[in-house]
């Protein structure tokens, strides 16, 4: 009976959340706001050119850093600056890569971002249920304890936290950077739960009144209506992962487990006296290429994770 129940009701939810948002969408098409309204002409006008001016913005140091790449050093030693390679240096990467152990310092970033977004996703979802949807004496004032850990300063728990692991014999291991991620964090849990705090009641009792668990109602009902708040933390936190400077730099003092963000600092002062910008900027372009793949692949869910406001 639970697993019809299970069924019946968790797509049903997802399926509210899906229509709501292809109606935004078709309403977003035809011209018209969510009520019916027709949008004056000019709003949509006004509000495409602000977002291609900014898109713009924010676009133009990568395509700086991209034609940087391919220029040779000649050619970026030209005043006044070209604003595209006239010859391309696809050699640059190469060089790049040659210069430094970038797929070992790859493999580390990847192992410690891959580690810290499965534990992010599910550590904040359980933590985040427990707040929303589970009702137990002073559960809201125990959040906002949680929520004031967010104006807790870094440099507060930096040398108490070097001090833990160094005892454990932690250091120049990937476990500093990765268990804390098992722990939950108050900005992910903030934002799932309010996510989750707009599910249907009644979906919830129905499920336990006909018998349901708690971890069965949180796996195979909130989960699948919350995959894209979901989709928001894990892409949150891969980004913080994946460009965690301050963190390897504490905890991994040896070559063989440092990161890719400790690589580029490391690429930049070896050849502080001679520096090949072009290089410095094929390998910067590198590191971030995953981020783009990884946003472009998962833009759809993201968007979604954000604007999603509620059920009907």
């Amino acid at each position: 009976m639970t697993t019809n129940l299970t069924s019946k009701i968790g797509p049903d939810a997802s399926g509210l959340a899906e229509r709501r948002r292809q109606k935004a969408e078709d309403s977003d098409q035809w011209g018209r706001r969510a009520d019916g309204t027709i949008r004056p002409w000019y709003s949509t006008l006004i509000a495409r050119i602000v977002m291609i001016a900014l898109s713009v913005l924010f676009l133009l140091p990568l395509y700086w850093m991209v034609i940087s790449a391919l220029k040779s050093d000649e050619e970026l030693a030209k005043f006044p600056p070209t604003l595209w390679p006239q010859a391309a240096e696809f050699g640059n990467f190469v060089k790049a890569v040659t210069a430094m152990p970038f797929l070992q310092f790859f493999t580390n970033s990847a192992i410690i971002t891959i580690s810290v977004v499965v534990l992010s996703v599910v550590a904040n979802f359980i933590i985040a249920y427990g707040f929303s949807c589970i009702d137990w004496p002073g559960r809201d004032k125990v959040f906002y304890i949680v929520i004031a850990t967010l104006f807790l300063p870094f440099p507060v728990t930096l040398i108490p936290m070097f001090d833990m692991w160094a005892r454990l014999g932690a250091v120049n291991t990937f476990a500093p950077l990765i268990v804390p991620a098992a722990f939950g964090s108050a900005f992910y849990v903030f934002l799932l739960r309010q996510f989750l705090l707009q599910i249907p009641r009644d979906m919830l009792n129905a499920a336990r009144v006909d018998g349901a668990s708690e971890w069965t109602i949180l796996w195979r009902l909130v989960f699948p209506t919350a995959r894209p708040a979901l989709t928001t933390v894990a892409i949150f936190a891969a980004v913080g992962a994946w460009n965690d400077f301050m963190g390897p730099l504490i905890y991994l003092q040896d070559e063989r487990v440092q990161t890719l963000s400790i690589g580029l600092q490391t690429f930049k002062s070896v050849n502080a006296q001679d520096v090949s910008f072009n290089q410095l900027m094929a390998a910067s372009f590198l590191v971030i290429l995953p981020l783009l793949i990884l946003f472009f692949i998962f833009q759809r869910y993201f968007i979604r994770g954000i604007t999603i406001g509620g059920f009907k």
